[in-house]
């Protein structure tokens, strides 16, 4: 039988919802939604640079804990209330993802609280990175 392993970040929302930052089955790391929370402080900026910037330390933690890293992610969804926000974005975005560059998807939807500007969620492969190949416009070899 497969192992599961659940990482939970102390968040009072996965308590009091009932689902876990993340879950490790089968060397890949499934992390929840996560939002700009300081989870040790239960605090959250207004302002969505200082968010994602959380948001991204907060997946990283999580995948650390998996034996994982960002740099094994291979799928990134971000969801903003305001597209507008995404922009902004951006620069730490590229920080964490350039060499990595994910398959990802920006959806714009209102979120649970309205302090929240963005929330990621990742998928990643534990021990993905040495294979990393750019096969650009033309198919990838099998």
């Amino acid at each position: 039988m497969t192992e599961r392993v659940l990482i939970s970040s102390g968040s009072e929302f996965e308590r009091a919802i009932g689902y876990s930052r993340a879950v490790v089955v089968d060397g890949w790391v499934h992390v929840s939604g996560t939002t700009g929370f300081d989870y040790a402080s239960m605090t959250i900026s207004d302002d969505v640079v200082a968010q994602v910037e959380q948001c991204m330390a907060n997946i990283e933690t999580a995948l650390r804990e998996a034996g994982s890293s960002l740099a094994d992610v291979v799928r990134v969804t971000y969801i903003l209330p305001d597209p507008a926000d995404f922009e902004p974005c951006w620069p730490t975005l590229r920080r964490c993802f350039e060499d990595v560059r994910p398959a990802a998807t920006m959806i714009s939807c209102k979120l649970v609280d309205p302090r929240i500007r963005i929330e990621i969620e990742v998928t990643a492969r534990i021990g993905s990175v040495p294979a990393v190949r750019e096969a650009v416009g033309r198919p990838a070899e099998r």
